[in-house]
């Protein structure tokens, strides 16, 4: 048995690295992709994870398989392509740590995963699915997305979902905000940045958009993040907001959402979700933001995350 299964993109992330001796950027090769960012938190939280995915067989794919492998995330699920690359993003950080990306991906090999290549046993094993809209963006992946989310509601696991947007993967935003309000449709935990719930909500105020999401989806527990504005839980007819861990030493903000939602599934794991309150809400939103925050003082995420004890003296230094 899992703690938690996720499907999605696995990629390497390009970060700059300083300049060569002729003056040309440098760019380093850091293992990416949200959904085994997020496994790769809760491998650090103690929980046992596996991914479901595709990357190219070539050297990107080859370290991918052994990084994710290193970290205890389980790879029976991930397929490798003869016919399609691995998936690359180029990242432009600015000087307050925040990024745009260019990503390589026309196609790339996570789109090319077929419904076939989705093990149902890795599933049905499992306490969490998880899974993102860059697994939505086109026919295939899109397909395969959809049953597993069908093998996890006939076994009756729990389904998070992240939206993770990332405008120029989509054809247009119709689209994307589509597959957005699928994915809050089927989902049970929803992990959300403040301009994603403008965006498929339509409203600017982040409890009005909460609001409006508690009205038309079954949504047990909707968590909102604000970069450094902190972030904020939504159970029932609570809510609990909590400010983010302001470092000076940030320089590169990749990861840290996904930090914090590894983070949340690795609380909620050990507190069920259906025995939450204000003070449980309050720990749980804590501690993710103290574990999002020190990722932010590193390059990259899917190495980058912090051990539970790290965190916790984290919060304690604050």
């Amino acid at each position: 048995m899992y703690d938690v299964v996720a499907l999605g993109e696995l990629l390497i992330d390009f970060t700059p690295n300083g300049k060569s001796g002729q003056n040309n950027s440098l760019f380093e090769a850091n293992p990416g992709g949200a959904p085994c960012n997020v496994l790769s938190m809760l491998s650090k939280c103690k929980k046992s994870t596996a991914f479901i995915g595709k990357v190219g067989d070539d050297i990107f794919g080859h370290l991918l398989k052994e990084t994710i492998g290193g970290l205890g995330i389980d790879s029976r699920g991930l397929k490798m392509s003869s016919e399609v690359n691995t998936t690359l993003a180029f990242v432009q950080i600015d000087e307050t740590g925040d990024r745009n990306f260019a990503f390589y991906r026309n196609p790339g090999a996570d789109m090319k995963l077929t419904e076939g290549e989705v093990d149902e046993s890795i599933i049905k094993d499992t306490k969490i699915f998880h899974f993102g809209t860059l697994s939505m963006t086109h026919d295939d992946v899109r397909k395969a997305t959809k049953k597993a989310i069908s093998i996890a509601k006939k076994n009756k696991i729990l389904i998070s979902f992240d939206p993770n947007l990332r405008e120029p993967l989509w054809r247009n935003m119709e689209d994307a905000i589509e597959q957005m309000k699928f994915g809050c449709s089927v989902c049970d935990i929803l992990k959300i940045e403040d301009k994603e719930l403008e965006i498929i909500t339509g409203y600017e105020k982040i409890d009005d958009g909460v609001k409006s999401l508690q009205e038309q989806y079954d949504i047990n527990l909707i968590m909102v993040t604000s970069g450094a504005y902190g972030s904020r839980a939504y159970s029932k007819d609570m809510m609990v907001f909590k400010k983010a861990f302001i470092t000076d030493k940030t320089v590169d903000t990749t990861g840290a959402g996904d930090t914090f939602c590894g983070a949340c599934l690795s609380y909620i794991l050990d507190n069920g979700l259906k025995n939450l309150n204000e003070e449980k809400l309050d720990k749980m939103l804590t501690f993710s933001n103290a574990a999002a925050s020190i990722v932010t003082t590193r390059k990259g995420a899917i190495k980058s995350m912090p051990e539970i004890e790290e965190v916790e003296e984290y919060i304690k230094s604050f």
